[in-house]
């Protein structure tokens, strides 16, 4: 079952739980991916690797709009935004602490390097390009750089 499918399903459940929060955020989303998918000149079909970036972006548009307006003295707004994300990141994938994504790192470099191919930093991309698809969105691509830089250093 897609990502998208099990959203769907999720509206039906939470409609029927009387869970308005809930239908009202699976909704949203739901209408932010078909947004993106009728967006430019064709349509698309996303796949889960998309739907989960776009889901981590929603939480964190949630996060920081709950932060903007827990520093303007909206708490109630404030904790409204939080449930939000809190359900969003419901379907995300389970994170990966830094250990699991660096011992990932190093079997694609120990990978790689078996290859016969000789690492360098202007072998980052190469690197980079093997580590995101296994990542899955699962820890922040930043700190995925900052690890790969290190590594080849």
């Amino acid at each position: 079952m897609s990502l998208k499918e099990k959203l769907k399903g999720d509206v039906i459940v939470h409609m029927k739980a009387g869970n308005k929060v809930g239908l009202t955020t699976v909704r949203n989303v739901l209408g932010e991916i078909e947004t993106r998918e009728k967006s430019g000149k064709t349509p698309v079909e996303l796949d889960d690797l998309q739907i989960t970036a776009l889901l981590q972006k929603e939480a964190a548009k949630r996060r920081d709009t709950a932060a903007t307006y827990s520093s303007a003295g909206h708490d109630d707004r404030a904790q409204a935004e939080i449930a939000e994300a809190e359900i969003i990141e419901a379907y995300l994938p389970k994170a990966l602490t830094r250990a699991e994504a660096e011992l990932i790192v190093d079997e694609v470099i120990a990978g790689l390097k078996a290859d016969g191919t000789e690492l360098t930093m202007r072998s980052m991309g190469a690197v980079m390009k093997s580590v995101t698809p296994k990542i899955g969105g699962r820890f922040d691509g930043k700190a995925i750089s900052e690890i790969v830089k290190a590594r080849l250093a």
